[in-house]
């Protein structure tokens, strides 16, 4: 298995279209890194490129040691699982994920070993002798990863293998790939998504992409309770953290900070803010809001505009006076509140987080 390093690595299409810009990022072996984020990012390009199905046009890419950017897919060492099975479907399970392994000349013996050693830990023994028409939409993902298995791939990649599966079988496929991860410590995997709750379940690191650029890079809690800046922080989370203009009104050991004329909070939160005020933003995660019984043990008060009852959690809409979007509390269980009633919210203090002028975190 092998490490990956990307250097200054650029994508531009021949219409001068920079899809990815500068990526600088370091994947160590046996990790598992998750290329994440919103349609469009350069998530899979990226993917594309490390495979070598997309040219590189600068920078530099490096797999166990060796610059790989003119190298061919096929001597790069590398195992890609696609988001469609691509299973041959007059073949067997087993003829499926030998195939490579005929092609490279490999002893009948040694096939017959790999293939039946991947089966067995995808829990395919007994489908071996099946045609792809005969199998779930979940065991032809599982024969697709078993393909890749054999080849004993320097690097693993995965280009969102799940996005086919109904929700009960993207669960349950999920956490294979989590068990297949635990069963091959030395492997090094590259996943790509657009499915946040896929980032944080499975990744070692997730590499968080937005408009050809890496945002933030950290292990999934990381990303979710330190986000690098507001685009991190309403990515990560569902809800997403509500996140309102502010004014910092004193920097020091507390930070005073005015989210309206009425409304004022004081954080733990350091800044290096020089003028006495000074434009911001303010984020709270719905999670970390809790409704309170009186306006003098909250800080936010408001209007209920929506009710979502989830059964497990309540999703509270509220109105704040001064401010110019809903806030959304996120409350465990059900509860009774009407459209129209007045709640009170509270927080810990250091559940919040400021972000400067630039939507960047001050807990950078």
């Amino acid at each position: 298995m092998a490490d990956v390093k990307l250097t200054h690595v650029k994508k531009v299409y021949s219409n001068k279209v920079e899809v990815l810009k500068d990526i600088n990022l370091d994947i160590k072996q046996g990790e598992f890194i998750v290329f994440v984020g919103p349609s469009g990012c350069g998530k899979s390009t990226l993917l594309r490129m490390i495979s070598g199905l997309e040219e590189i046009s600068g920078g530099t890419l490096e797999i166990d040691g060796q610059v790989v950017n003119d190298i061919p897919p096929a001597l790069r060492g590398i195992a890609m699982v696609f988001q469609s099975y691509a299973l041959y479907p007059h073949m067997t399970v087993y003829d499926n994920m030998a195939f490579s392994l005929q092609i490279a000349k490999v002893s009948k013996e040694d096939i017959d070993q790999q293939v039946r050693k991947a089966a067995d830990m995808l829990q395919l023994t007994p489908y071996l002798d099946r045609l792809p028409k005969a199998l779930s939409g979940g065991q032809r993902q599982r024969v697709a990863i078993g393909r890749a298995i054999v080849r004993r791939p320097k690097v693993f990649l995965f280009d969102e293998p799940l996005s086919n599966l109904d929700a009960a079988l993207r669960v349950a496929t999920r956490m294979e790939i989590a068990n297949l991860k635990d069963s091959m410590p030395d492997s090094t995997m590259i996943y790509v998504t657009h499915d946040q709750v896929e980032a944080m379940t499975l990744a070692d690191r997730i590499v968080l992409l937005s408009a050809g650029n890496i945002e933030q890079v950290g292990s999934p809690l990381e990303l979710y309770e330190h986000p690098a800046n507001v685009f991190v922080a309403k990515f990560i989370g569902s809800p997403a953290m509500n996140v309102v203009p502010c004014r910092i009104e004193k920097a020091g050991e507390q930070t005073h900070v005015s989210l309206s004329a009425s409304v004022t909070v004081e954080t733990p939160i350091t800044t290096e803010a020089s003028e006495q005020s000074k434009a911001a933003f303010f984020g709270i995660r719905p999670e970390d809001l809790l409704v309170v019984e009186s306006q003098e043990q909250g800080f936010l008060s408001g209007s209920v505009s929506f009710v979502e009852s989830l059964g497990e959690a309540t999703l509270l809409y509220v109105t704040v006076p001064g401010c110019d979007e809903m806030v959304i509390a996120k409350q465990a269980g059900t509860l009774k509140t009407q459209r129209g009633e007045t709640v009170h919210l509270s927080a810990l203090p250091e559940k919040m987080h400021l972000f400067d002028d630039k939507e960047v975190s001050y807990r950078r």
